[in-house]
């Protein structure tokens, strides 16, 4: 028998409920159960044709050695490219950081910024990975909780009240995973000024839905609403949601260039560089025709748009629109306290979304792995299909219950 003891660090952090879930459902499909998995945080579309040709011409070209730290240069300059012309924002070549994922770039900078307990604010409903990559970086979660009557969204007032002497950084997600939830200009205008008073503090802004957007008026962030604050703003973004290229792992960062430096540092001594290959496809997916996204975006709103209002019309059940991203929470407090046919107690929304995988095969996430309850997440990155299905076994579920 081994005698390996795993580190402290280890012991304080959680498998991801996300990663777990999706997991779970691969299993009992496997096993020869009818499932519908709405749990996965993945566009169900393909790789568009001509990135994964863009690829192949790399590979052709020899470009499969290690490239620099910091990513290629010409994958820098179509980032750099990108935000300028969606966002208004101008970067400069050392001020800009590619890793293995967004998920990479965020863990990077909360390494080479967090220790002793530093305070790092985080909004609930949250992306189920920020409180562990704080705390498995020696940092403290700061919880807000945000809840739908706020549109689910942080407050000015909220946050000057969870700041104190150990607060370094904001952590701010829009579109939110699992919300959907985003801010308009004067929000996050409003959100600004609390800031500026506080200089100290640094913002992780995380972007990596923001082309999957559904409102008419143009999505913005932080750094594009309050200029003041960009030598404190890490942006964050990547190709996986926008360009169906999760696999590809490729995300990025943007920020000032000292912490670029220290995250650089860290990933030379880590993995030394992302694919050479994924990088060549990335550069090529944001800088060529951008009509893969605008198509893929049509085909959420549209599926946004049906399971909504499904939901809406189950008895018990009700669900907030998203401004964004693919996914939706839909509060289940109606159906706290009522019993499933078997007499079990539906008591917190774990029970109900064990119900829903035990009862009718239809896999999703309680709300508490998010930091709010109760409520459960439902991804539509699946087929029109898979939804309507899901949709039927939610409402047949629910009715189920006494």
């Amino acid at each position: 028998m081994s005698t390996f003891v795993p580190a402290s660090r280890v012991s304080r952090i959680k498998v991801s409920p996300s990663t777990a879930a999706a997991a779970r459902a691969r299993e009992l499909k496997a096993a020869g159960r009818d499932i519908v998995d709405m749990t996965v945080g993945e566009p169900d579309f393909d790789t568009p044709d001509h990135v994964k040709a863009a690829a192949h011409a790399a590979i052709d070209r020899g470009e499969t050695k290690y490239t620099a730290v910091n990513g290629t240069p010409s994958l820098r300059k179509a980032i750099i490219g990108d935000f300028e012309r969606r966002l208004g924002l101008r970067y400069a070549d050392n001020e800009i950081c590619v890793g293995g994922g967004a998920k990479q770039i965020l863990f990077l900078a909360l390494m080479a910024s967090v220790e002793n307990d530093a305070e790092v604010i985080i909004p609930a409903p949250y992306w189920v990975s920020y409180p562990d990559m704080v705390i498995a970086n020696e940092g403290k979660p700061v919880i807000v909780q945000c809840p739908q009557k706020q549109g689910f969204k942080l407050t000015p007032e909220a946050l000057e009240a969870a700041i104190t002497p150990k607060t370094m950084w904001l952590i701010l997600n829009a579109p939110s995973n699992p919300t959907g939830a985003a801010y308009t200009r004067d929000e996050l205008r409003e959100i600004g000024k609390v800031l500026l008073r506080h200089p100290e503090i640094m913002i992780l802004s995380d972007d990596i839905y923001d082309q999957v957007w559904f409102k008419d008026e143009p999505m913005t962030t932080l750094v594009a609403a309050v200029p003041e604050l960009k030598d404190r703003v890490l942006l964050t973004n990547g190709v996986s949601k926008s360009y169906a290229m999760t696999g590809w792992r490729i995300g990025y960062g943007a920020g000032p260039a000292p912490l670029i430096a220290a995250i650089n540092k860290l990933q030379s001594q880590m993995s030394s560089c992302p694919s050479s290959v994924s990088q060549a496809a990335a550069a090529h997916a944001l800088a060529s025709d951008q009509g893969f996204v605008t198509d893929s975006v049509k085909v959420y709103k549209e599926r946004r748009d049906y399971a909504c209002r499904r939901l809406n019309a189950v008895p018990g059940l009700s669900c907030l629109v998203p401004d964004g991203a693919f996914y939706l929470f839909p509060n289940c407090v109606g159906v706290i306290g009522r019993r499933t046919p078997e007499g079990k107690v539906i008591e917190t929304d774990l029970d109900f979304v064990l119900y829903l995988l035990d009862g009718v095969g239809v896999a999703a996430l309680q709300g508490a792995a998010y930091g709010l309850s109760p409520y459960f997440r439902l991804s539509i990155a699946t087929s029109m299909d898979a939804i309507t299905e899901a949709c039927d076994r939610i409402e047949r579920a629910v009715g189920e219950l006494r």
